[in-house]
């Protein structure tokens, strides 16, 4: 395909995130000549990590689910060395910590589970009808599912209030961002088949390999960072230094609140599922086994929903002699409130939380530079339809995680369709 001279290339994509990185991918493959640009220092979006003091830091407690149809087909996962975690989760409740653990992955956790306090015995074999269940049907099935929220979805599988508040509601707070598990249930089905279809792992280089991975398939040169756009249109992106570049075709790949306002009137902005993550380095890991803690007690125990160990995945998550503790906060800064006072709140709520966890060893944690995401996910109360349309016409198209599932998985679906539509806009219009 040969560009117009007029053109600094003939697709640019706005956001070197998962969503962009992807869309960028596929249209390099199509032959079309892509100018990324992203405003950070780096690739990744809310998919990145950093190394602070030898220990590496992902932006937000974040976990791949290594079902994903769409990460199992992008991703190159022996590359990425991906580390997973124990089958199921410990619960800490009443000021104890019990495990349910999932025996189809891990038989060895049938007696703990079994003995666990936390859900009947009911509870438990109704959990485990419905993880039997969940791959029953396709996936384009499951989002063509009655549409209720993940609250409903959990009550008509029969599981008890104690269960879901003290299990369920933690797991899933953690997943959607959403405490009040308001959430569309296609996505709480969605989830919970790729739960029982694979694992929860980390790459051993932390979350933001996965970006790495996928920025190195996109041509040298093609991004550019810290390039911020202060506007696009048809053809064109004006930079904040005035410089424009011209196109034929410009893909918005960044969060969806920046992406409807660079899109102007083209679809509402996104709710926001906003999350902390508070780290903590260690001499002594507070736990032997790398497994997620969730906070059975509920919020009124402390604002840790739930907390792992990452160096007990990957040693590279910490120094030597090190190890390093994720705590997660759901919930979003107050309104009129300095991130440094919020910070220094919660680590103070944090630490009297834990210290009924895990006794006077947490006062000795040092701690680490905390990691806040306003829009870590768009809020999918409803998912009617489940893939919004990425083509807005006038040679300008959309991708990103609130296009498809909140999800890694969804942030790459929704790059692969953009790049099918602008492909697909071209042949039409060279048709015509």
């Amino acid at each position: 395909m040969t560009r117009p001279a007029s053109h600094d290339a003939d697709v640019i994509v706005v956001g070197a995130g998962l969503a962009g990185l992807a869309c960028a991918i596929h249209l390099t493959r199509a032959g079309r000549e892509v100018i990324v640009v992203e405003a950070s220092d780096g690739v990744g979006g809310r998919v990145r990590s950093d190394v602070v003091d030898g220990f590496i830091l992902d932006r937000g407690f974040q976990v791949l689910l290594t079902a994903y149809p769409e990460a199992k087909a992008m991703l190159d996962y022996p590359a990425l060395d991906l580390r997973s975690f124990r089958a199921g989760a410990m619960v800490q409740h009443d000021g104890k910590r019990s495990l349910l653990g999932d025996p189809f992955r891990d038989p060895k956790s049938i007696v703990a589970s079994v003995r666990s306090p936390v859900g009947s015995i009911v509870d438990k074999a109704r959990v485990g009808f419905a993880r039997l269940t969940a791959a029953r049907g396709s996936l384009a099935d499951l989002w063509k599912r009655p549409e209720t929220s993940t609250a409903e979805r959990i009550r008509a599988l029969g599981i008890s209030d104690a269960m879901t508040e003290q299990f369920f509601r933690p797991l899933f707070s953690g997943i959607q961002l959403d405490p009040t598990l308001a959430t569309s249930s296609r996505m709480f089905d969605f989830v919970f088949r790729m739960l029982a279809e694979g694992s929860n792992a980390i790459p051993a280089q932390g979350i933001g390999a996965i970006s790495t991975q996928l920025a190195s398939r996109v041509p040298a040169g093609a991004i550019r960072l810290r390039t911020r756009v202060a506007g696009v249109e048809t053809g064109a992106v004006t930079l904040t230094d005035a410089a424009t570049l011209r196109a034929r075709a410009v893909v918005v790949a960044t969060d969806g609140p920046q992406a409807a306002r660079l899109l102007t009137g083209r679809f509402p902005e996104p709710g926001s599922n906003a999350v902390a993550c508070l780290y903590f380095a260690c001499e002594h890991a507070p736990i032997d086994s790398p497994v997620l803690i969730l906070n059975g007690d509920g919020p009124s125990a402390g604002p840790v929903n739930n907390l792992c160990v990452p160096s007990l995945l990957s040693a590279a998550y910490a120094p030597p002699g090190r190890h390093l503790v994720s705590a997660s906060v759901i919930a979003a800064r107050p309104a009129g409130m300095e991130r440094s006072a919020w910070e220094h709140e919660l680590d103070i709520a944090a630490r009297a939380q834990l210290r009924g966890w895990f006794g006077s060893d947490v006062d000795a944690w040092t701690s680490l530079p905390m990691s806040e995401i306003s829009h870590a996910q768009p809020s999918q109360r409803s998912l009617e339809p489940v893939e919004r349309p990425v083509d807005l016409g006038d040679g300008l198209f959309v991708c990103g995680d609130h296009r498809d599932q909140a999800s890694i998985n969804g942030a790459l679906v929704s790059g692969r369709r953009a790049a099918a539509a602008v492909v697909g806009a071209a042949a039409l219009a060279s048709a015509l």
